[in-house]
């Protein structure tokens, strides 16, 4: 199948979804969008970061002209992203909604990506393989019994180790054929409780998949992970030394959302930092959500700022354009307040899940990179 996705690659030195790429912080551009195009999913991880929202029928959409109306407004877009729910569930939502949003963008030049749990026939995953640049999947998994035990943790109905299995084996399966075909299989392994310890299995899986990168981001308490204990910054920097230890440094390691700041005056901190700036293919990005980056729920139109509960609705697409609401989130008390930026250390500082997780009595704008 012939893929139409722009043919310059995406890189650790070219990230379209680095909030600081083409921006002048600490202003910023609108230059991504991620649409929720579903509530429905065939999983119930615990770590999910919207499973209070799954639902067992998804409403009607808002009508396509509208949508993409909103997208032309929009004349900073590099990158657009598909969440859910898991995006892939539906054929009815595959055909009508995402294969024209992904038109839409390769048309435009934009780069694409789809969050999804690869666990449903490849057939779901063919449909869309011509305009996408990277299928995104969690990995949490170290073996089949963990699979088990962190997808179906929420789900109202048992799931027999057995059919969890066949589970697990598919999603392997999809991915090695997504890679082969091409597409940038970008598998996130999420740092809690259960897998801080298990990095070096689960990235030796996901080079298995034939993976081009593996991202890692802390987990924060968010949804349905909510009551999941928060790991220590001490624990977060040993889960990280001893990844960095064994892994394929052929392989592109990116870091998300992480509590750790050139800013700080804790040794073990900057001895961290530098470790990951001097690593081969590792990059540190920035976090798009609250920087570059709204999200538009395609039901209702509401568009917020991801994972940011307590910002609220910045608007609805039905009576604003993109960049007004953006504006407002730019303005925005909570976003003023940790809206810092350190050129040194090309650092845009916590988002407010880092910084209501572990420094509420920091104020990051009097603070300078030290290293």
């Amino acid at each position: 199948m012939k893929r139409f996705v722009p043919t310059t690659p995406i890189t650790p030195q070219k990230d379209p979804w680095e909030p600081l790429y083409n921006a002048t912080p600490p202003a910023y551009k609108l230059t991504s969008i991620e649409f929720t195009v579903t509530n429905l999913c065939n999983l119930r991880c615990e770590h999910c970061a919207v499973g209070e929202t799954l639902r067992i029928k998804d409403d009607p959409h808002l009508p396509m002209e509208l949508i993409l109306q909103r997208l032309d407004e929009a004349k900073d877009l590099l990158t657009l992203s598909i969440t859910g729910g898991e995006p892939m569930y539906s054929i009815r939502t595959v055909n009508n909604v995402i294969a024209p949003i992904l038109q839409y963008a390769t048309d435009r030049g934009l780069r694409t990506q789809i969050n999804s749990n690869l666990s449903l026939p490849f057939s779901r995953y063919e449909a869309v393989l011509p305009y996408i640049d990277v299928m995104h999947m969690s990995w949490n998994y170290s073996k089949p019994e963990d699979f088990h035990e962190v997808v179906y943790v929420n789900s109202p109905q048992k799931v027999s180790l057995t059919q969890a299995e066949k589970l697990y084996q598919l999603t392997m399966d999809n991915a090695k054929k997504l890679a082969h075909a091409g597409v940038i299989v970008s598998a996130e392994s999420m740092l809690n409780t259960r897998t801080w310890q298990k990095l070096p299995k689960i990235h030796q899986l996901i080079k298995e998949m034939g993976c081009v990168r593996h991202e890692v981001h802390p987990m924060y308490q968010s949804d349905f992970a909510k009551n999941l204990p928060v790991l220590s910054l001490p624990q977060l920097r040993e889960s990280i030394h001893s990844l960095l230890d064994v892994r394929d440094e052929e392989m592109w390691m990116l870091f998300g959302t992480l509590p750790f700041f050139a800013c700080s005056q804790d040794h073990d901190d900057q001895e961290l930092i530098l470790r990951l700036r001097q690593a081969k293919n590792v990059t540190v990005r920035n976090d798009p959500d609250g920087r570059c980056r709204l999200n538009i729920n395609i039901f209702t139109g509401d568009v917020t700022v991801t994972d940011f509960g307590d910002v609220g609705i910045l608007g609805n697409i039905q009576t604003d354009s993109l960049e007004t609401m953006f504006a407002r989130w730019q303005s925005h008390s909570l976003n003023q307040s940790i809206n810092c930026f350190c050129p040194n250390a090309e650092c845009a500082g916590p988002n407010l899940l880092v910084y209501h997780s572990y420094y509420l009595d920091t104020d990051f704008k009097e603070r300078k990179a030290l290293i």
